[in-house]
């Protein structure tokens, strides 16, 4: 299924709306954090870097956009303890959750699966595909609480149709989507809808780390493509749910 880039914004879409995403200070998570705080919700912004977190929360509240949360947690060393906490931190102060944006991810090692760093898997493993998972199990409750309630999966054309080299990338990404199919046949009869998107190329760090030879210049921006996360949390479109999802190329 495809969602339109090029959706309206409008300042009341997400008003009341909470939604937290992660990997929000850099990249699609910021362009997505400013999108959707323009669109009047209160985004959770997680990420494990507090400096560029709160360079990021500066960005938001110098255009006027509605205030975020900061949130600092490493996915990669996160416990269960940790969820937990995030869990009474959200309930003890907004006691719902409205959406659920997993958009953290390391590119990890591009290498064949037979020369693999095995601690660089491990990692890239926990950061994107266990971390997900275990967020997810302890944000439910909250997500519950939620007339209308989304969980978006960011994932990638990787882990839709495998390629050679991408490694523990490609694998954690073909997981996500066995994960989002798996939650959504599970929440089908609840007010949870959980989705799956390929946002496709984009200039981000991670984009040019993969591809260093290629002109960014000729890429879409983050900023081109984010408002289609806007178009996804919108009251309207809760029909959506079990999708591969994709955005349309911008005009």
């Amino acid at each position: 299924m495809i969602i339109p880039s090029s959706y309206e914004i409008n300042e009341d879409d997400l008003e009341g709306k909470v939604i937290l995403v992660t990997g929000a200070n850099r990249g699609f998570g910021l362009a997505m954090t400013m999108d959707l705080s323009k669109a009047g919700a209160t985004v959770i912004m997680l990420g494990r870097d507090l400096g560029s977190l709160e360079y990021a929360y500066d960005a938001v509240v110098d255009k006027g956009f509605q205030e975020p949360i900061l949130y600092p947690l490493d996915l990669e060393g996160a416990t269960p303890e940790n969820y937990q906490s995030l869990q009474d931190d959200i309930f003890n102060q907004f006691e719902k959750l409205d959406g659920l944006i997993h958009n953290a991810a390391i590119l990890g090692t591009m290498m064949p699966i037979d020369q693999y760093d095995i601690k660089s898997w491990y990692s890239t493993l926990q950061i994107n595909l266990n971390g997900p998972f275990m967020m997810t199990q302890f944000l439910i409750p909250l997500l519950n609480k939620s007339d209308d309630a989304r969980i978006l999966f960011l994932s990638a054309e990787q882990g839709r149709e495998a390629k050679a080299y991408w490694g523990a990338y490609g694998v954690s990404k073909f997981g996500i989507e066995g994960f989002s199919k798996t939650l959504s046949e599970e929440l089908e009869k609840t007010n949870i809808r959980v989705n799956s998107l390929d946002p496709g190329h984009m200039s981000t760090e991670m984009r040019r780390t993969a591809y260093p030879a290629e002109d960014s210049s000729k890429i879409p921006s983050p900023e081109s493509k984010s408002s289609a996360i806007v178009y996804l949390m919108l009251p309207e479109n809760s029909n959506i749910h079990g999708q591969q999802l994709i955005i349309d190329k911008p005009n």
